[in-house]
């Protein structure tokens, strides 16, 4: 059931809470929202599974280009907890969630009981982020979520054995048709952010990485992720042989999650805060 709560500054956030167990808080994808974790959801036992969804997306406010940032956004996931009285959480992040998982594992690592990130790093890739550049804040040129989820094969190179029914449940997730033709189903404002952050400089994260020491921590990565790539995950291996790591074959950028390998993952992970 989707429920809604005030940030600080008044913004009505959207977030399901659902389950009872280890409090996971799923972070969610750059356009995305809390339903990234769909597929993964009926394969969890004993988890009280959290999915917000971030301001500008899904079911929250739209509260403009300047608040759609990472720092922002950890710490609407904090006055989430806050909300829900929880002390501490396991963090699982897709993408941007890892991102702001990363950076609460150097700002709030106490409210932290382990962090498994789906496809990122520290170090992103420049062709991965300028394909995303091609899409973020604009609509498609499909006019109906069928047509769409056909076309979804040949613009996401490195997925395979894909049915044809994911690619709708996607495009059914991430964009609405209304009389004019599909539209996103985020604030188109996110796309100035994005930019902003894609020409400023380049930032050495891995100290936020670094941070994560003596946390539970896995890492999922797509073997054909052009974002996430294997000389980073080699890097992220040596510098924590304990974290566990799978690579999901057949995936890009990003793995859906419910894939055998990502559930195996997963599973090793929640055992190790149990």
């Amino acid at each position: 059931m989707l429920r809604h709560f005030r940030a600080e500054d008044g913004a009505r956030l959207a977030y399901r809470d659902e389950g009872e167990g280890l409090p996971v808080l799923a972070l969610s994808g750059l356009t995305r929202n809390g339903t990234d974790f769909d597929y993964l959801a009926p394969h969890l036992r004993d988890v009280r599974l959290i999915r917000p969804d971030y301001r500008g997306r899904g079911d929250s406010d739209w509260t403009g280009a300047a608040t759609y940032t990472v720092p922002q956004e950890a710490m609407d996931a904090l006055a989430l907890l806050d909300h829900l009285g929880l002390e501490r959480a396991a963090i699982l992040g897709t993408s941007r969630g890892g991102l702001i998982g990363l950076l609460l594992t150097a700002t709030a690592r106490d409210r932290m009981l382990g962090l498994c990130l789906n496809d990122i790093g520290p170090v992103l890739e420049r062709g991965g982020l300028e394909r995303i550049f091609d899409y973020v804040g604009r609509n498609p040129a499909a006019t109906s979520l069928s047509e769409l989820a056909q076309r979804m094969p040949r613009a996401m190179p490195g997925f395979a054995n894909v049915p044809d029914s994911r690619w709708l449940e996607e495009a059914r997730k991430h964009y609405r048709e209304t009389p004019d033709g599909l539209r996103i189903n985020y604030d188109p404002a996110l796309r100035e952010s994005f930019l902003t952050a894609f020409d400023g400089p380049e930032v050495d994260t891995w100290p936020l990485f670094d941070a994560a020491r003596g946390l539970p921590l896995a890492l999922i990565r797509g073997a054909n992720s052009d974002l996430l790539s294997p000389e980073t995950a080699r890097e992220m291996q040596r510098r924590r042989p304990d974290m566990i790591f799978t690579e999901v074959p057949d995936r890009a950028h990003i793995p859906f999650l419910d894939e055998a390998e990502a559930l195996t993952a997963i599973r090793a992970w929640l055992r190790m805060m149990r």
